[in-house]
């Protein structure tokens, strides 16, 4: 961690409690728009919008920052900034759901079943099975017959659906 020492971290305490977006860099924004419109049913509070900015890309590590980004809000109020960066332009980092520092983006649903077989109708490939919490398998055993499957946006970022059971519900 660039510096960090993780445990002098670990022992201060900052609060932060509320989300208010996940930022998920793209390879084209259109594209993306059109995969995440079509996901969530919602159009872009913003779309197309331009940053070029030295100070903003050294704020990210990077030497500058020329991007096109859009935000699709959720429910929650969680926001989802789809950005494309066009300089300096990065490269896929093909994000294993075993890989440290990969993540993944999970939506709550109501009824799997019918999103799962909508999705599937919709042409969505999932990256295995569907799959529901067992007994022996998952602590606690109040999250037992929550169901997920996962998949994949057009860059490769890690999404899920879940319904949740017991202690996966609140």
């Amino acid at each position: 961690m660039r510096g960090i020492d993780p445990m002098a971290v670990a022992n201060t305490p900052m609060n932060l409690t509320r989300a208010a977006h996940v930022g998920i860099s793209v390879s084209d924004l259109d594209t993306s728009i059109a995969f995440y419109r079509a996901l969530t049913g919602r159009e872009p509070v913003v779309a197309d919008e331009t940053m070029h900015s030295v100070p903003f890309g050294v704020s990210q590590g990077l030497p500058t920052a020329k991007l096109r980004y859009a935000t699709i809000n959720l429910d929650n109020g969680l926001g989802i900034d789809l950005i494309e960066f066009q300089h300096p332009i990065g490269y896929r980092t093909n994000g294993a759901a075993n890989r440290p520092g990969s993540m993944h983006l999970c939506f709550r649903v109501d009824d799997f079943d019918a999103v799962h077989r909508r999705m599937k109708d919709a042409g969505y490939e999932f990256l295995g099975d569907d799959y529901t919490f067992l007994a022996g398998e998952v602590t606690p055993e109040a999250a037992l017959g929550t169901r997920v499957a996962y998949f994949n946006d057009p860059d490769g970022t890690n999404l899920e659906i879940i319904q949740p059971k017991g202690g996966f519900a609140s």
